[in-house]
């Protein structure tokens, strides 16, 4: 089993033309590297109809009806997370519920509130009511406000976290952006708290300071839209990782966090 946990689909509603290509493209890599399962989500219309960090509830549904359809197509290789933009409440609440129940597994937020914000506690409420996860967008040591979104960074997830102590939240994307040292001491006494691994950024020694900081129980692989890189992260702790640490990272605390029979050997 490899399940990557942070991934992404396109839709008809995007800028890219090429959505299909690209939709069927990441299939293919993914057959090459030997993932199980892809666990994406859709950030509305990525920016065409609505912004992307604040996509409107029409945007939000369409793209997590695409994902519910994709899901159906392939049964075995895909799930879901439900993303919602939680300045909307009432229709991200009502979205999570549907999707939950059309078979998705987990919730996204993304850069649509900061994460300690309070707008976030009914959404994590719900996930708690629900047993599922949180996957959060998080700017690794954000220094400034960057347009177009809220970006929020480990502290403030570390802050969200302590509220929802029995919500497994997953920091997104440590090699995504910003300096990730800073990340690590902000949810290091947080065992709620999961690292996704995913990412661009492929830093000396990155891997070997996750696993100090939070050791091998906690951390998730995954690739985000750079499937090579999250490869290259696989093979280096193919070496660095017991057998028994390896099965964790790649697919059993996943199967930990997700909701029983997410996973076609959980």
């Amino acid at each position: 089993m490899l399940i990557d946990v942070h991934a992404h689909f396109l839709h008809d509603r995007t800028p890219r033309a090429d959505w299909r290509e690209r939709n069927a493209s990441r299939l293919r890599a993914g057959e090459r590297v030997g993932i199980t399962i892809h666990l994406a989500s859709i950030l509305g219309s990525w920016g065409l109809t609505s912004p992307i960090y604040f996509p409107s509830p029409d945007d939000c549904r369409h793209g997590n009806d695409y994902l519910l359809q994709l899901q159906r197509e392939h049964p075995e290789r895909i799930r879901g997370y439900v993303a919602v933009n939680p300045n909307y409440t009432d229709h991200a609440l009502g979205e999570i519920r549907r999707c939950l129940d059309g078979g998705m597994i987990g919730v996204k937020l993304a850069a649509s509130r900061r994460a300690d914000d309070p707008l976030l506690d009914p959404i994590c409420g719900l996930a708690a009511e629900r047993g599922v996860p949180v996957l959060q967008h998080i700017w690794q040591h954000r220094r400034r406000d960057y347009p177009g979104q809220e970006a929020s960074d480990a502290l403030e997830l570390g802050r969200l976290a302590a509220r929802h102590r029995s919500v497994p939240f997953i920091l997104a994307h440590i090699g995504g952006g910003g300096d990730w040292l800073q990340s690590l001491p902000a949810i290091r006494g947080l065992p709620n708290v999961m690292v996704d691994l995913s990412g661009s950024g492929v830093d000396g020694g990155m891997l070997e300071t996750c696993l100090e900081a939070v050791g091998a129980e906690r951390l998730l692989w995954g690739c985000d839209l750079t499937i090579e890189t999250g490869w290259a992260k696989l093979r280096y702790l193919e070496r660095i990782l017991s057998s028994a640490d390896l099965e964790r990272v790649r697919w059993r605390n996943a199967a930990r966090i997700f909701p029983s029979g997410a996973f076609p050997s959980d």
